[in-house]
């Protein structure tokens, strides 16, 4: 989870622990010409998202260009560790400050996760490079290729009630992102690029489709609660996704 660092208001914003740096020199087999908005076709629609223009990123700041993976063929889902009692037109200034916590704080290319949603259950675009892109992202370290990372801003540990909009959101994101034919209740063998994971770079690890950080991680995100919750975020990516 995020060690806090920046403020704002008055209030100190905690953020959760993402070890980043973990994108290749090259992707083999996808070109940035092949990764293109013509996706192909999804098992749900795409949902309403705010994007990074309309939550006034800096783009200035994004240090490296995006680089482009598979579709995904897993959802790992992450808490933010912000306080949960936002206001949620508060949100757009709350990830201008993870922006800058991320590139000027840490030192890192860009904001982590691909996708960020608030309790309200609005979607935002998170690291940038095309939202209908399959955009390499760096929120689960060792695991960022063929997956898309997808953060609840808030702290959901155990005894926390999640909204049920933001569960629908996440849900929502997993339906549309994931690659045809995926089922979200089953598993996926992904593997390692990364010592610093549960798992030895090269090694191969068995996941649920929609999983949490700390499947694939030393951590506690995304908070027993919201972990708890993974099973219902499946079977709700799974109705979505329903001929």
């Amino acid at each position: 989870m995020w060690s806090p660092r920046l403020a704002l208001g008055a209030a100190l914003l905690p953020l959760a622990l993402l070890v980043m740096r973990d994108v290749p020199a090259s992707l083999p087999g996808t070109s940035e010409s092949e990764a293109t908005d013509s996706a192909p076709p999804h098992g749900a629609p795409r949902p309403a998202i705010v994007s990074r223009a309309d939550w006034r990123a800096d783009e200035s700041m994004v240090r490296e260009r995006a680089r482009y993976t598979g579709p995904a063929s897993a959802v790992f889902v992450h808490h933010t560790g912000h306080p949960n009692g936002y206001d949620c037109d508060d949100v757009p200034a709350m990830l201008r400050a993870l922006e800058v916590e991320h590139v000027k704080g840490e030192g890192w290319d860009d904001i982590g996760y691909n996708f960020v949603v608030d309790r309200c259950g609005t979607i935002y675009e998170g690291r940038a490079g095309g939202i209908g892109r399959p955009v390499y992202g760096a929120h689960t370290k060792g695991f960022n290729r063929n997956s898309v990372g997808v953060a609840a801003l808030g702290t959901y540990g155990e005894g926390v009630e999640v909204p049920r909009a933001l569960i629908e959101g996440i849900a929502k994101v997993a339906a549309w992102k994931l690659r045809p034919g995926t089922d979200p209740r089953g598993t996926v063998r992904l593997v390692s690029t990364n010592d610093e994971s549960r798992y030895d770079k090269g090694e191969a690890a068995t996941f649920h489709v929609v999983s949490g950080h700390r499947d694939s991680h030393q951590t506690d995100c995304p908070g027993q609660a919201l972990y708890d919750l993974l099973p219902v975020i499946r079977d709700e990516v799974a109705r979505l996704r329903r001929p």
